[in-house]
């Protein structure tokens, strides 16, 4: 049975209404098998551009390209039903103008289904998200850790700690303002994420943020144990998969070794009325 009771697709002003009450339940997919498992139990699925390192064995998300996100997203929307799809732009994509923006964007929205996009940045990308949901492009937010800036922050550290709060807090004011309808709220001090909660009339979804927060959301490879390269304290393992994985492919590889696999249940009988082999005529 559903966790959710239905099949009826999400929309954004049902995903906009749940502020304030039942959490929004969000994880990432990349795969249209993933997508099939998340649906059911997902409120908002995200394309994240963490593909290019969970599965494109990439050092981080900056290399991944609007032709990847856009197959991925294909990918993603032939497993969704129920869940509200958004996809990342990726780095260099939509930083240029908001022209560049909505073009690349408008193009996400129509090879993929998705019902809106995710952006990177604060007060400086204010003009673009109005330029966008002004003509028909609903935007998602993400401010505090922009994994995108991971060379001007000098590595993957947590923002918004002291002075540095204010920042943060004018960056989602700024989204709100501009036309957002939900922020991701990454990897900041959960005192200071509980404070933009209260202060924002979007969802706010956090990721190494605040229980507070209106929403959460994981890179699915992270929870699930599939992904160990890079395990930030935020992650919660919910099972080890990569490990059960590791396990079988030993368990198949010395079954082959020993000729044990296939066994006699694994392959097909000649059937009525064959013939043998070789045999002189």
């Amino acid at each position: 049975m559903s966790a959710t009771g239905g099949s009826k697709a999400l929309t954004l002003p049902e995903i906009a209404a749940r502020k304030g009450k039942t959490p929004l339940v969000c994880l990432t997919a990349y795969t249209t098998p993933v997508a099939k498992l998340v649906d059911d139990h997902c409120d908002l699925v995200l394309v994240g551009d963490s593909v290019g390192m969970v599965l494109h064995g990439m050092p981080s998300t900056l290399g991944v390209t609007l032709e990847m996100m856009i197959l991925h997203g294909k990918a993603v929307r032939r497993g969704l039903q129920r869940a509200l799809m958004v996809v990342d732009m990726p780095f260099g994509s939509y930083e240029e103008s908001p022209a560049q923006a909505f073009r690349n964007a408008a193009r996400v929205m129509v090879e993929t289904g998705a019902a809106a996009i995710k952006l990177e940045g604060g007060e400086h990308l204010a003009e673009t998200i109005r330029f966008l949901t002004a003509r028909g492009i609903p935007v998602m937010g993400h401010v505090g850790l922009t994994p995108q800036a991971v060379n001007t922050f000098g590595g993957y550290h947590v923002q918004g700690r002291g002075e540095d709060a204010e920042r943060i807090l004018r960056d989602a004011t700024a989204v709100t303002e501009a036309g957002a309808f939900a922020v991701v709220l990454e990897k900041i001090p959960e005192a200071l994420a509980r404070l933009i909660t209260e202060q924002v009339a979007i969802p706010t979804i956090g990721i190494g943020a605040s229980p507070a927060c209106d929403g959460q959301i994981l890179v699915v490879d992270d929870m699930l144990g599939l992904f160990g390269e890079f395990r930030p304290r935020f992650v919660k393992r919910y099972a080890e998969l990569g490990k059960d994985a590791e396990a079988a492919i030993a368990a198949y590889a010395n079954e082959v070794r020993e000729r044990a696999f296939p066994g006699a249940e694994h392959v097909f009988d000649h059937g009525p009325g064959t013939v043998s082999v070789g045999e002189a005529t």
